[in-house]
C-alpha cells in the first residue's frame, strides 16, 4: 500500500481553496457604503453616527495611521433570497495576518447598539436566518486604520509607532462590502474536511484511523461537484460521517478550550486604542455566547473590565448578562496581567487587591487562579503573593518559549522563597492563541509531560494579543473534536473548572522551588530606562503617601485621600503591564508613560508634603521625616526628628593621580581615570575590590540580538566589550568632599559624582548619561575580591539566591538576570552589596584570578541603558540619572536597609518638634511593606510586613495609639483562619514569623 497522503493533501487543499471556501457564500450584492472620517482622536459613539458621511467606492485608500473613520453601509436584501440565511460581508482592507494587528472595526446599529468587531478573521455580521427578503439593511462601522508595526520585517525601525510622527498617509484599502447568502451546509462541510484533514496529517504512516480518514475525504471529495458545490455538499458531508462519529479512545488526552482573547493591555498600540479593543473584542464574545450554547469564554485583566464599564456601557450590560449565565467568566484576579520580575512588593499585592476586589464588587466572583499567560518570567516571591491573596493556582505558557532548557513538567507545585507552594499548570498546547488546529491539539497530547499520571491540560482558545477572541469556527472544531478518534478530546470549561479536575487527579505533582525564569526576553529588564524610573519611584511615592496620610489621619484628623490613593495605585499598576514596565512598547506608549509618571508624581509628593506639615505643626524646627523602614541617623522609621550627624569625611588628593575619600567606616580611592581602585573596610581591615581591577567602571557593549530588539539581549554580545576608561574630568565635587567624573564617548556623555557621607557605610554613586548611542548596551561593573558560589537578589517580600557559576545550561541561561534593590553577595564573615533606585537588569560572573594570590573575582555589573530601534527607534535616547551605592562589608540586613535608604530618601520639613511613628517594630529583620488606613473607610490601620533576612524572627510591633483589636487578614484585608494570631498586649503585638514570611494584620482603633 503507497501513501496517498500526500496526494490527498494537496487535493484536498486545492479543492478547500478554490472551490468549497468560496461556495459558503454563493450569492452577493454590493452594498452602498459612505464614510466620515474623525478628525483627531476618537469621538464618542453618538457623535460618529450623528456625523454625516461621503460616499466612497470599493478600492479607495482610506485610513490615515491611527485615524478613526466611521463607514456607514446600506443596501436592500434582493427579495429572491427569501427563506435564507444572509450575512453583511465587510472587509476593510484586511490581510491575512492576526487579528488586532491591523485596521479593525466595531459595527453598530443605528440605535448605537454594537453587533460585533471586525477583523481579519470575522468579517460577517449576520443579517437573518432566514430572511422574507426586502429587508433593508444599515449599519455603522467605527473603523481603526491602526499601522501594521509588525509586518513580514518585524525588527526594522519604523516611525509608525507614534502618531506625532507616523504622518497621514491612507493605510488601507476598502475591499468588500456586500451582502451574501450564506449556504451553512457548505460551511459545515469546509469544518468537516479541515479537521479531518488536520487530523489525518497528525497520525502515524501506519495508522489504520489515518487511512480510514484519507479514504473518506477522498469519496467527500468525489462526491463534490465543482460546478454545483452547493448543490451536492451534503452529499459530500454523508461519505464524511462515519470517519466523524469513530470516537476517541479512553485513554485519550483531555483538553479543556476556555474562550480566550489575550488582549495586551498597551504593545504596538496605545492605552486609548486597546480601550477599543476591548469593546470590539467582548462584543464578539457576547454575541458568539447567544449563538454557541457550549461555548466559555474567559478574560483576565480588571483594568480591561473597567474600561468597558466606564467607555462602552452599551457593551457592558451584555457583559454582565454573560457573567450572570456563567458563560463569560472573569479570569486571574489582578488588575492587569503584570511583569511579575520588576513590581515591588506592595505593587505585586495590590495587582491582586485591586484586581479581585473589582469583579468581587462586580459579580461576587473570587478568582481562584492567577491569569498570566504571556508574562516573562516569574519572580520567586510570587507564590505567597497568590496565596496571601486568596488564591490557589497559576497559569502561564510563557515559559514554553525558553531558548535553552525544555522545562520538565507542566502541571507541578512552584515553591517560592518562603515555602508556599501554588498549583501550577503550563498548557502543552504551547499558545495562548490555540484555534483548534489539529496540530495544535496533537502537539498538546505529544507534548503533554506529565502522561501516566495526569491526562488533562488547558486550551486557551482564540485569537490574542491584539484581541479578536474566538471565532465560530473555533467553535465549531472543538465540536467535532469532543470525541474523535484519533485525537484528543476537547470540551469547553471556565479555568475553575479546569482545575479542580487537574488538581484532583494529580494530587501529588512535581515541585519546582525558585524563580519561574524564562530563557528569553532578558533586555525587558533594562529597556526604556526612564518607564521603569517611573515605576519604582511611584511604588515608593504611593507607600510615603499612604504612611504619612495614615499617621497624620489617626494623629491630627488630616483627610485620608482615599479615592486619590486607589485611583494612583490603579495607574501605576496598568503600566507594570507585561509590554509597558519591561519596555518592550511603541514610542507613543512610552511617551505617555513618562508624562504621566511625572504627573501623578506631582499628586503623591502633594499628598506627602500636606500630610507632613501637618504633622510637624507650627514651628520652625527643622525636621527630617524618614519613611524607610528602618532607623536613619536617629531619626525613627515612619517618624520625623532632627538627625544626629557623626564625623566627617576628608577628601585628599592621591599620589599618581585622583582623590581618596575617608570617613573613617571606608576608604575609598579613585584614581586618575574616574575609576574606584580601592573600596576599604576599615573595621574589617578588608579591601573590597579585586586586586588589579577597578569598579565605577562604564563598559559599552554592542547589542543587537537575533530577534525582538527591545525584548532581547543575546549572550554573544559579551564577545565584545569597551572599557570606557578616558575622562574627560576627574575633579572635587561642588561641595568639595565628593569626587565628579566627566566621560565622552561615541556620541554620548557621563558625568558621575562619588560621594562618602559622613558614618556611613556606602559609597555613593550618582551617574547622568546624556545617551545618543544605537545598538549599544551600556553596564556599570563593580568587581569584588569575593569567594561566592552564589548571590542574594532581592524580590518581592525577601530575596532568594542565584549561582555565579555555569555548571549547567540552567545556570548558564541565567547570564542576565532581576533585581530589586539590591544584590548582596559574601564569602563567610564579610559580605558586600550593590544597591540601586531604579535599575534591575544585572549579571553577576565568577573568575579565577592566574596570578598574584590566585583568588577569586566576582564581578556584580549592573545594566544601564540600550538603544533598540524597534518598536521605538528613539529607546531611551537622552539624558538618564541614576543613584547607586557600593556597601563594602555588607551583611545582607545590610543590603535591605540600604536598600530602602537609596530608594526613600529624607524629607526636610520645618515644624515644632518630632513626630512619633504610627507604628514601630523592634527588630531590624522584619520590615514593614505598608501602613495604611483600611479600604473599606472603617479607620483601621492596615500593616504589612515581612521577615527580610531568611530567617526566623521574632518581633513586637508598637501602635502609636490605643488598640481595640488585631485582626490577622489577607492582602484583600478580609480575616483569616489564623491559628497563628499575634499575642497582644495594649498596644505591643508580639509576633514570630518563618522565612521571608510576609503577614497583614489590621488593627482596630479604640
Amino acid at each position: 500500500m503507497h501513501d496517498d497522503r500526500s496526494l490527498v493533501e494537496a487535493r484536498l487543499k486545492r479543492v478547500l481553496d478554490e472551490r468549497i471556501r468560496p461556495a459558503v457564500y454563493p450569492e452577493s450584492v454590493p452594498l452602498e457604503v459612505a464614510v466620515w472620517h474623525a478628525p483627531g482622536e476618537p469621538v464618542p459613539v453618538v457623535e460618529g453616527l450623528a456625523a454625516e458621511p461621503e460616499p466612497i467606492e470599493v478600492g479607495a485608500r482610506w485610513g490615515a495611521p491611527w485615524g478613526t473613520s466611521w463607514f456607514r453601509v446600506t443596501g436592500t436584501v434582493p427579495d429572491a433570497w427569501a427563506g435564507r440565511t444572509v450575512e453583511a460581508l465587510l472587509d476593510l482592507g484586511f490581510d491575512e495576518n492576526m487579528p488586532g494587528f491591523q485596521c479593525e472595526g466595531l459595527v453598530y446599529r443605528p440605535d448605537g447598539t454594537p453587533v460585533k468587531g471586525l477583523n481579519p478573521r470575522n468579517q460577517w455580521v449576520r443579517v437573518g436566518a432566514p430572511v422574507a427578503g426586502g429587508e433593508e439593511v444599515r449599519l455603522h462601522i467605527e473603523a481603526a486604520s491602526n499601522p501594521v508595526i509588525l509586518d513580514y520585517h518585524p525588527f526594522l525601525p519604523t516611525r509608525l509607532g507614534d502618531k506625532d510622527t507616523a504622518g497621514s498617509e491612507p493605510q488601507y484599502t476598502l475591499a468588500r462590502m456586500d451582502l451574501a447568502v450564506f449556504d451553512e451546509t457548505v460551511w459545515q462541510l469546509v469544518m468537516d474536511l479541515e479537521v479531518l484533514g488536520e487530523l489525518m496529517a497528525e497520525l502515524p504512516v501506519d495508522s489504520a484511523r489515518r487511512w480510514e480518514i484519507l479514504r473518506a475525504v477522498e469519496k467527500a471529495l468525489d462526491a463534490v461537484d465543482l460546478q454545483d458545490v452547493n448543490g451536492t455538499a451534503e452529499r459530500a458531508r454523508a461519505c464524511l460521517t462515519d470517519a466523524m462519529a469513530s470516537p476517541a479512545v479512553p485513554s485519550a488526552h483531555r483538553i479543556s478550550a476556555v474562550g480566550h482573547a489575550h488582549i495586551d493591555s498597551a504593545w504596538l498600540w496605545p492605552l486609548r486604542e486597546t480601550v477599543r479593543k476591548v469593546a470590539r473584542t467582548t462584543s464578539n464574545m457576547t454575541a458568539l455566547i447567544e449563538d454557541e450554547p457550549e461555548f466559555v469564554f474567559a478574560m483576565s485583566q480588571a483594568q480591561q473590565w473597567a474600561w468597558v464599564k466606564e467607555h462602552r456601557p452599551e457593551v457592558w450590560a451584555r457583559v454582565k448578562k454573560a457573567v450572570a449565565d456563567g458563560r463569560f467568566v472573569p479570569a486571574g484576579g489582578m488588575w492587569v496581567e503584570s511583569d511579575t520580575n520588576m513590581p515591588g512588593s506592595e505593587a505585586m499585592a495590590r495587582q491582586f487587591v485591586h484586581g479581585k476586589r473589582f469583579f468581587l464588587d462586580e459579580f461576587g466572583i473570587e478568582n481562584d487562579e492567577a491569569w498570566l499567560p504571556d508574562t516573562f518570567g516569574f519572580a520567586a516571591g510570587l507564590p505567597q503573593i497568590i496565596k496571601a491573596a486568596g488564591s490557589k493556582w497559576l497559569l502561564t505558557q510563557k515559559i514554553s518559549w525558553s531558548q535553552t532548557n525544555k522545562f520538565p513538567h507542566h502541571t507541578f507545585r512552584w515553591e517560592g522563597i518562603d515555602g508556599t507552594r501554588i498549583f501550577t499548570h503550563f498548557p502543552p498546547v504551547d499558545t495562548y492563541n490555540c484555534s483548534m488546529k489539529g496540530s495544535e491539539i496533537a502537539h498538546a497530547a505529544r507534548n503533554f509531560k506529565d502522561k501516566g499520571v495526569a491526562r488533562h491540560s488547558l486550551a486557551p482558545t482564540g485569537w490574542g494579543d491584539g484581541g479578536g477572541g474566538t471565532t465560530r469556527e473555533m467553535v465549531a472544531k472543538a465540536a467535532r473534536l469532543r470525541d474523535l478518534e484519533g485525537s484528543a478530546t476537547v470540551v469547553w470549561e471556565t479555568p475553575e473548572e479546569f482545575f479542580e479536575k487537574a488538581e484532583a487527579e494529580y494530587p501529588e505533582p512535581p515541585v519546582w522551588v525558585g524563580e519561574l525564569y524564562l530563557e528569553l526576553h532578558r533586555a525587558t529588564l533594562t529597556s526604556q530606562a526612564k518607564t521603569k524610573q517611573g515605576n519604582r519611584r511611584s511604588e515608593h511615592l504611593l507607600r510615603e503617601a499612604e504612611l504619612w496620610a495614615a499617621s497624620a489621619a489617626v494623629r491630627v484628623g488630616f483627610p485620608y485621600p482615599y479615592e486619590d490613593l486607589d485611583r494612583i495605585w490603579k495607574t501605576v499598576l496598568l503600566h507594570q503591564f507585561h509590554d509597558i514596565l519591561p519596555g518592550s512598547s511603541i514610542a507613543w506608549v512610552h511617551r505617555e508613560a513618562r508624562a504621566t509618571y511625572e504627573r501623578i508624581g506631582a499628586e503623591l509628593n502633594g499628598i506627602i508634603g500636606a500630610a507632613q506639615r501637618a504633622l510637624a505643626g507650627e514651628g520652625t524646627t527643622e525636621l527630617v521625616f524618614n519613611s524607610a523602614p528602618h532607623e536613619r541617623a536617629g531619626v525613627p522609621a515612619g517618624g520625623a526628628g532632627t538627625p544626629a550627624v557623626e564625623g566627617v569625611t576628608a577628601l585628599t588628593p592621591r599620589e599618581g593621580g585622583g582623590f581618596v575619600l575617608d570617613n573613617g567606616v571606608l576608604r575609598i580611592e579613585v584614581d586618575a581615570r574616574g575609576l574606584v581602585v580601592s573600596a576599604y573596610d576599615i573595621e574589617a581591615d578588608r579591601e573590597a575590590i579585586a586586586p588589579g581591577s577597578a569598579a565605577n567602571l562604564l563598559q559599552l557593549h554592542p547589542d543587537f540580538p537575533n530577534m525582538w530588539d527591545a525584548w532581547d539581549v543575546d549572550e554573544f554580545y559579551r564577545n565584545t566589550v569597551t572599557d570606557l576608561t578616558e575622562a574627560d574630568e576627574v575633579a572635587p565635587g561642588e561641595d568639595g568632599v565628593s569626587v565628579r567624573i566627566v566621560r565622552s564617548f561615541g556620541d554620548s556623555r557621563a558625568t558621575q559624582v562619588l560621594t562618602l557621607a559622613p558614618g556611613e557605610r556606602r559609597l555613593v554613586l550618582d551617574t547622568e548619561v546624556d545617551w545618543h548611542e544605537t545598538e549599544k548596551f551600556l553596564k556599570l561593573a563593580f568587581p569584588f575580591d569575593v569567594h561566592a558560589e552564589r548571590y542574594a537578589s532581592e524580590t518581592q517580600f525577601g530575596h532568594f539566591f542565584r549561582p555565579t557559576h555555569t555548571n549547567t545550561s540552567w545556570e548558564a541561561a541565567k547570564f542576565e538576570a532581576c533585581n530589586h534593590r539590591f544584590v548582596h553577595l559574601e564569602e563567610p564573615g564579610w559580605g558586600a552589596a550593590v544597591v540601586n533606585d531604579s535599575t534591575y537588569g544585572h549579571d553577576v560572573t565568577r573568575t579565577v584570578r592566574t596570578d598574584g594570590d590566585r583568588g577569586t573575582t566576582t564581578t556584580v555589573r549592573v545594566s544601564l541603558l540600550r538603544a533598540p530601534r524597534f518598536p521605538d527607534p528613539e529607546t531611551d535616547q537622552g539624558v538618564h540619572r541614576f543613584r547607586h551605592a557600593l556597601v563594602p562589608g555588607a551583611t545582607v540586613g545590610d543590603a535591605v536597609r540600604e536598600g530602602w535608604r537609596l530608594n526613600l530618601p529624607e524629607r526636610h520639613v520645618t515644624g515644632s518638634g518630632q513626630v512619633a511613628p504610627l507604628v514601630t517594630v523592634d527588630q531590624e529583620a522584619v520590615v514593614v511593606t505598608a501602613v495604611k488606613l483600611a479600604d473599606d473607610g472603617s479607620g483601621d490601620v492596615v500593616v504589612r510586613f515581612h521577615e527580610a533576612h531568611g530567617g526566623r524572627a521574632r518581633a513586637t510591633l508598637t501602635a502609636g495609639f490605643e488598640v481595640a483589636g488585631v485582626t490577622v487578614t489577607d492582602l484583600l484585608e478580609r480575616p483569616l483562619d489564623d491559628d497563628t494570631a499575634p499575642a497582644v498586649e495594649g498596644e505591643r503585638i508580639t509576633v514570630r514569623l518563618r522565612p521571608f514570611q510576609l503577614v497583614t494584620l489590621r488593627l482596630r482603633r479604640a
